[in-house]
């Protein structure tokens, strides 16, 4: 596991998205962050021009193996992505505005959407029928939204302030890590 990227920069690989048994949210979601520093460190492209794998797709990796460690609902998850401001999301999707939707809300307000019953919720997007709740992070840099954190999860209130606070977190370090175009 990386612990401080600037002090120690090493290669993070593959095992990077192994989490122990019976780790706890907290713990899960540390991991992700230390690992993401470590997969972005000299990678400010938010595109790794040698590999072409997204570091956003790195992040979502690792937090969907951090999710499918934990117990339910938490290993409910059955979507852990990010929206581009400018990318289009799931074939379902296509392109999502600005204040419609989970997605387009959390962009409009600059604010994590926390959503207990996605059904409930005015205009939501069904890119997949299985979601019953969602958390949609945006990640803000010079105050504009250029990303989302989207998560979602196939069971009710499957997320809660951990989730946010935790996610929040990761939106600041990806935010900064990334040179934006």
């Amino acid at each position: 596991m990386v612990t401080n990227v600037a002090d120690h920069p090493t290669q993070v690989h593959a095992d990077a998205s192994n989490f122990a048994e019976a780790v706890t949210k907290e713990q899960a979601y540390q991991q992700v962050l230390e690992q993401v520093e470590g997969l972005f460190f000299e990678q400010r492209n938010w595109v790794c021009i040698c590999l072409r794998i997204l570091n956003l797709s790195n992040a979502a990796s690792l937090l969907w193996h951090a999710y499918k460690s934990l117990p339910s609902p938490s290993n409910q998850v059955n979507w852990a992505g990010y929206i581009r401001h400018d990318q289009q999301g799931k074939v379902a999707c296509q392109q999502i505005a600005f204040g419609r939707g989970v997605c387009g809300t959390a962009a409009a307000t600059k604010q994590t959407q926390l959503v207990g019953d996605v059904h409930a919720f005015p205009g939501h997007i069904a890119c997949d029928g299985a979601s019953a709740s969602e958390i949609v992070v945006p990640i803000v840099v010079a105050d504009s939204v250029v990303a989302i954190i989207d998560i979602d999860c196939s069971v009710a209130d499957g997320f809660d302030e951990t989730d946010r606070v935790w996610l929040e977190r990761l939106g600041a370090v990806i935010g900064k890590g990334c040179d934006w175009p």
